[in-house]
């Protein structure tokens, strides 16, 4: 049973490369439609020069999730969106300033969904042989 699981190795990182590069890009794509709703929130967040981070963060999470979903340059990506989730971390779902506000919970989940992801990142660089 675990020999016939092994050989799906290249299948399950295939597609956890693919499924980690969509929670980038859907989300990169989405910030260029929602623009200015997505300044205002980096701006309310108190992200600074987010005029000049959000067209970063855009090109970052778009080109480096077509990357992982491509499988080229998959460890700089991985490394490379795991600084940029942490960062968006630190920003934007900073739960701990929100203690009694309605939205401590949600983006307490955020967070901890966001560490999840940036887990699955290094895991990913880690399995590269680049």
């Amino acid at each position: 049973m675990i020999h016939a699981l092994k050989k799906l190795d290249d299948t399950y990182l295939m597609a956890g490369r693919a499924l980690l590069g969509l929670y980038f890009l859907i989300p990169g794509i989405m910030k260029v439609t929602g623009y200015s709703g997505t300044l205002a929130l980096m701006e309310s967040k108190g992200v600074p020069l987010a005029f000049a981070l959000l067209p970063l963060t855009i090109v970052l999470q778009v080109g480096l999730g077509v990357l992982l979903i491509a499988g080229k340059q998959v460890r700089l990506s991985a490394l490379l969106l795991f600084g940029l989730t942490i960062l968006i971390n630190v920003f934007i779902h900073n739960f701990w300033a929100l203690q009694g506000d309605s939205s401590y919970g949600h983006e307490m989940q955020n967070f901890i969904k966001n560490l999840a992801i940036a887990a699955g990142l290094l895991v990913l660089a880690s399995t590269q042989k680049e």
